[in-house]
């Protein structure tokens, strides 16, 4: 027996989850200055992180030898707070919102589960899902990417454990109407998670509906608005029946000690978190009327670029040695080979992203 076949076999054969080009590996490939780089690929904050966040990590960084608090409940209180939800109905996760993904798979998914997936979206679901044994329904959106409910409601089963729905939708930026979550909601007696990682650059949210229905989870992150995607800091918002449960499983002390004083402080920089804002939407608009491809509309921190008839491949690697990251979104099942993601930056960024894709 090789050592391989030690590994699960329906682990062997899930995909490998893809991520952004980094700065650094970009620089040694093409022979480039890093600082001469952009990365607008990860759909990170260009603004960095708020300093109030950069404070408490160095105020509390002679204190890493102690644990964190077990439930990280400051950073739950807080959120509460932030949210107008009660803590009962909250969980702080790590790492990311990966971690509450993991968690709450662990926790629902038995064998020969099934869980449905809109297509194209964010991989993790299908990652997280088949690692713990559920077989996985993809369903396909309709034109613009919108997702068809009706469609979701047939391809459900006697199986069917969880509906997973990213709003905004990772890559395309589109939104699940509340009328429509709510629909779901009332007619699946399974679980439905909405994935609001992009939430805070959208005109609205469906956090409110978790204090109605006790079969929706909503997942939120630090690492987009808050600017702190390297610590790693996520969060549920759910029903209180299934947080009792959920802590049950959770990684013990899954959230760091300066992750959760970041967390608290970010969430008080009102300035940066409004300047992000405002960079995100009007970036999104310029974007969209100089960029010389079609753009979808989009309620998060980056647009969708579909360069057809040229290759998303071909057009990404032309772009990488002019020094600028963007994301080739064909690891995306269901999304061709002519997308391209591309996160909103800094005026000047995305003046220089505007002027290469022309050069193409």
């Amino acid at each position: 027996m090789s050592r391989l076949e030690l590994i699960d076999e329906d682990i062997r054969n899930i995909p490998e989850y893809v991520p952004g080009k980094s700065i650094e590996e970009t620089a040694q490939k093409y022979g480039l200055d890093p600082a001469s780089i952009i990365k607008l690929g990860s759909n990170e904050n260009p603004l960095g992180p708020s300093q109030k966040a950069v404070q408490a990590i160095l105020e509390y960084a002679n204190k890493v030898h102690l644990y964190p608090s077990a439930d990280a409940g400051e950073l739950v209180d807080t959120l509460s707070m932030y949210l107008n939800i009660p803590s009962s109905n909250i969980c702080a996760t790590g790492p990311g919102m990966d971690g509450l993904l993991d968690n709450l798979m662990r926790l629902i998914i038995q064998k020969g589960d099934e869980v449905i997936i809109p297509i194209p979206t964010f991989s993790y679901y299908e990652i997280a899902a088949r690692a713990n044994g559920a077989s996985v329904v993809y369903v396909d959106r309709k034109e613009d990417f919108i997702v068809d409910i009706g469609t979701i409601q047939k391809a459900v089963s006697p199986r069917t454990k969880v509906i997973f729905l990213c709003s905004p939708n990772n890559p395309s930026g589109d939104m699940v109407s509340e009328s429509d979550i709510r629909t779901l909601l009332e007619s699946f007696p399974g679980l439905v998670f909405v994935d609001e990682a992009y939430v805070e650059f959208a005109d609205h949210s469906i956090t409110n509906l978790v204090m109605e229905y006790d079969n929706l989870i909503v997942g939120r992150t630090f690492s987009k608005i808050f600017g702190l995607a390297g610590l790693r800091l996520g969060y549920g918002i759910m029903p209180a029946w299934l947080k009792k449960e959920y802590m049950k499983i959770a990684t013990p002390f899954n959230v760091s000690l300066l992750a959760v004083k970041a967390g608290v402080a970010a969430i008080s920089d009102k300035v940066h978190i409004e300047k992000s804002i405002a960079m995100v939407k009007e970036g999104r608009k310029y974007l969209k009327e100089e960029l010389p491809f079609k753009v979808y509309d989009s309620m998060a921190n980056f647009v969708l670029v579909d360069v057809s008839p040229l290759n998303a491949n071909e057009v990404c690697e032309k772009l990488l040695k002019k020094g600028i990251i963007v994301r080739d979104c064909c690891s995306f099942k269901g999304a061709g080979n002519s997308l391209i993601r591309v996160t909103v930056g800094t005026k000047e960024q995305n003046v220089r992203v505007v002027n290469a894709f022309r050069s193409v």
